[in-house]
């Protein structure tokens, strides 16, 4: 018997297992999928404090084994996200929120939304690579430390910096939100892509880059994960083409407790409970007998 559970600072989750944001829309939507059972949390789509239209169509292209999304983050502002919840604790997984912003000052109100409607955890999402205007808060060290910040001074809840693999030192980055209050990092977001439709001879999405994620971003999340492990002493969510059990096992021998599904829902919205079998039986055949040991194995850490 493997033992699935794992510690993320100071969150205790039945399985390493998380639904990324933006793939399970807000969590309820999916409440009657029955793999969420398998899952440690489940974040719900990011929201900001007013409402976001979003981009224009196309909004979603495929690209090779990957995918291309462009959506803009379109949401309907906190208030009327806390109207349309329902009770959280009656849903079958724990469930985080996502906050969005345009200043620090707006990701500390929607952390306030998001606490009063009683999530366990926040992530601070630093990283959406495809907002019309402002520059990704994740590839400045201090323009996220800022955010961060605000958002540590208006809640006491577990907070997880999103940041971008787009980042030219991803390790300053985690170093500049943890010391601002952030209690584990999300590695990663996706990258920047674009694709070309050839029947029409224009760019795939309405507004030409938007964010690549799927099978193809996983070396490249890898690579974060293993960097920021051996740079900082922070707890680390690995995300990026994560579709079977041995991409969980990696991700938790470069240095993440735990890892989120995205892309893979997409194609297969119980994924997770064939990745959560996938990764136990990996274990068995190791002789690992709880997945809290592969955590930093690759590292040489016991």
């Amino acid at each position: 018997m493997v033992d699935s559970a794992v510690a993320l600072g100071r969150l205790s989750l039945r399985s390493p297992l998380i639904a990324a944001a933006g793939t399970v829309g807000s969590v309820y939507d999916f409440a009657d999928v029955d793999a969420f059972r398998v899952y440690g949390a489940a974040v719900a789509k990011s929201v900001s404090h007013a409402p976001w239209p979003g981009r224009l169509a196309p909004r979603v292209a495929s690209a090779g084994e990957g995918m291309l999304n462009g959506i803009g983050i379109q949401n309907p502002g906190i208030d009327q996200w806390r109207t349309d919840m329902p009770d959280l604790s009656a849903l079958p997984v724990p469930v985080w929120g996502s906050a969005a912003g345009t200043d620090a000052a707006e990701f500390a109100l929607v952390a306030k939304g998001l606490a009063a409607e009683g999530v366990q955890a926040i992530e601070v999402n630093l990283s959406c690579p495809n907002l019309e205007e402002g520059t990704m808060f994740a590839l400045n060290p201090a323009a996220a430390g800022e955010v961060v910040g605000a958002v540590r001074a208006a809640t006491d809840l577990p907070l997880g910096a999103k940041l971008s693999p787009n980042s030219e030192d991803i390790v300053a980055v985690a170093r500049a939100a943890t010391e601002a209050g952030a209690d584990f990092v999300v590695l990663t977001n996706t990258v920047w892509g674009m694709g070309i439709d050839l029947e029409t001879r224009a760019p795939k999405l309405s507004g030409v880059v938007g964010g690549y994620s799927g099978p193809p971003l996983k070396p490249i999340a890898l690579r974060c994960v293993w960097e920021v492990a051996a740079a900082l002493d922070v707890p680390i969510v690995g995300c990026g083409g994560i579709r079977s059990g041995t991409d969980v096992v990696e991700f938790l021998m470069a240095g993440a407790s735990a890892v989120e599904l995205g892309t893979v829902h997409f194609a297969e919205p119980r994924a997770g409970k064939r990745i959560l079998r996938e990764t136990e039986a990996w274990c068995r055949q190791a002789g690992i007998g709880s997945l809290r040991e592969l955590t930093g194995m690759a590292h040489g850490r016991e």
